[in-house]
């Protein structure tokens, strides 16, 4: 079965404004179980992240104010929403979750954190509504725990994983790749050690075309032995923010394209979910359970 992390204290801090987006981190699961592609045992509630492991990826300054609740009003606008000690908690368990996933999926191939994929943050800023970096904690954990040698991030996300190029600009054992929308947030971007920025409305055929002509090749040259998966859905034409044009079928194949690389060369791939923003609700779910399904059929 598949092993997912998730709580429900993911999906009620934020504020009025950012609730429906969050919905999914509900439904998400809801829609898993009922479909029986998992049970309740396979859903756990991570812990609290402690800080010495935080430490191995933000700045100690920056996460006191964060801790603290004393982070300068400009730094909380431009994360996206007031600061409370319930969205601190929230962001430590995202990424205790993703840390014990990875666990789970060196010993069984492939894990979930139905939140996470929060890589806007940088080693010292909050971002795009994302204060600390799931992906890239975990996988300074597992270079710092002798677990990983050589670690490859793909973010497939429509907005470029600034924070997660940032936070690896100077770290040769974490290869970061980030396929997504050149003229769409962040406008300012960093250098991650592959970006594919794409024009507006591409879709399907084009999109999973540069897949197909990348990811093989990119695996093959970095040889990891970990992959961290970011499955943002905001890549579908439905999608408020995306600005591509991808349908949920493009979608599903995207994550067919990558999860099948992982599984047939056997290295573990630990999957966040990362953003979307369709009107409908359903859609931006379906999308997302896509992706547990594909997992499904190829490991289960």
């Amino acid at each position: 079965m598949l092993r997912i992390a998730y709580s429900a204290l993911y999906a009620h801090p934020l504020p009025p404004g950012h609730r429906f987006p969050m919905l999914k981190y509900e439904l998400i699961p809801a829609q898993l179980l009922h479909e029986g592609l998992i049970g309740e045992e396979d859903l756990f509630v991570p812990a609290i992240l402690d800080e010495p492991t935080l430490l191995l990826t933000h700045d100690k300054a920056y996460w006191e104010q964060l801790r603290d609740l004393s982070l300068p009003p400009k730094e909380q606008r431009r994360i996206g929403f007031p600061l409370s000690a319930q969205l601190v908690e929230r962001e430590l368990r995202i990424a205790q979750g993703t840390i014990d996933g990875c666990h789970y999926a060196i010993e069984h191939g492939i894990a979930f954190n139905v939140a996470g994929g929060t890589h806007h943050a940088g080693s010292n800023w909050g971002e795009g509504f994302c204060m600390l970096n799931d992906q890239a904690i975990a996988a300074n954990y597992l270079l710092s725990s002798g677990l990983c040698k050589s670690i490859l991030i793909v973010d497939l996300d429509v907005h470029q994983g600034n924070g997660t190029a940032q936070i690896f600009q100077n770290e040769p054992r974490v290869f970061t790749f980030s396929m997504h929308g050149e003229k769409n947030f962040p406008f300012r971007k960093e250098r991650s050690d592959l970006d594919i920025g794409l024009d507006d409305g591409i879709g399907d055929e084009e999109y999973l075309a540069i897949l197909k002509d990348t990811i093989p090749g990119l695996i093959a040259q970095q040889r990891p032995d970990f992959i961290f998966y970011l499955s943002g859905v905001d890549v579908l034409g439905s999608d408020k923010l995306g600005k591509l044009a991808l349908s949920k079928a493009g979608c599903k194949a995207r994550d067919r394209i990558v999860l099948t690389e992982c599984k047939d060369r056997g290295i573990p791939v630990q999957v966040s979910m990362g953003g979307g923003y369709s009107p409908d609700i359903k859609d931006i779910v379906d999308a997302h359970c896509n992706t547990f399904r594909v997992a499904d059929e190829l490991y289960c």
